[in-house]
């Protein structure tokens, strides 16, 4: 539970379908009192997302979504404004643009939430669709930044910065996630100005956010760093905290992600 101060708390979450898990994201809102949260894969959708619902808990909802795997959305109690559909120029996959992006202005804040294309396996062609979605990411940045000092690009980038962000690099040899080229993009962005915030450990040496339900892994802590946070040099000087909520992975029915965590300074 966050104690009283002036700060503003952001998060995102790959739920892997809203509406199986609403109790979970209504009961951890209410736990923790994030003010903004972004959420990946919501798999529904938006005449089917839970908005009422969402708004009776107190928080207005941005959605994108078509009812398959994919969606994603942004919760908010300080303020939801300026929404923005998709990334311009967004590469499509078999004939459509999938609804993977969507932002908005919540409290001074610029927020995107962002759910990366997974890439499959490096000869399938929707390893390449990542890296030109990757691309086109960029150049959205790019734009948003002049126009957006506070700016922050929050969600699943399906990518691990470095090595050390998966619990086992043999695992991974020769797949997606770790390879230079999805690596390279993420350089693209900092080469912008934009920052990762990157969460502080707690339980563990690596703060991962993802486990696979299978063998165990998430007892074990096998699992990998890829729900992201890359934000402005104004942004990022007001991170008070940032951490993985591994809590919420935990019990039956739970998001195979955990939510990362950011504090601001209110300014």
């Amino acid at each position: 539970m966050r104690k009283y101060s002036l700060t503003v708390r952001i998060a995102t979450w790959n739920i892997n379908s809203v509406n199986r898990r609403l109790e979970r994201v209504i009961d951890w809102l209410d736990q923790t009192q994030t003010d903004i949260l972004c959420l990946q894969e919501t798999k529904c959708s938006a005449d089917d997302f839970p908005a009422l619902l969402l708004e009776g808990a107190g928080y207005a909802s941005a959605v994108a979504g078509d009812g398959a795997w994919n969606g994603v959305a942004i919760l908010s109690k300080v303020g939801l404004d300026d929404v923005t559909v998709g990334l311009p120029n967004v590469p499509e996959w078999e004939g459509a643009a999938e609804p993977r992006a969507i932002a908005a202005t919540c409290g001074g804040q610029r927020i995107w939430s962002l759910y990366v294309p997974n890439g499959r396996t490096l000869e399938h062609d929707h390893y390449q669709y990542k890296l030109a979605w990757l691309d086109q990411l960029s150049a959205m940045a790019r734009n948003e930044m002049e126009e957006y000092p506070n700016l922050a690009l929050l969600g699943d980038f399906n990518v691990a910065p470095t090595d050390s962000d998966v619990w086992d690099l043999d695992v991974f040899a020769d797949s997606t996630h770790i390879t230079e080229q999805e690596r390279q993009r993420l350089t693209d962005l900092r080469n912008l100005g934009m920052h990762e915030v990157e969460p502080r450990p707690l339980k563990y040496d690596r703060a991962y956010t993802f486990w696979d339900y299978r063998q165990l892994a998430f007892p074990k802590n096998r699992g990998m760093r890829i729900d992201l946070v890359y934000a402005t040099q104004p942004f990022a000087d007001r991170v008070t905290d940032a951490y993985v909520d591994r809590e919420a992975r935990k019990g039956k029915g739970a998001s195979d992600h955990a939510p990362v965590v950011v504090d601001l300074d209110e300014g």
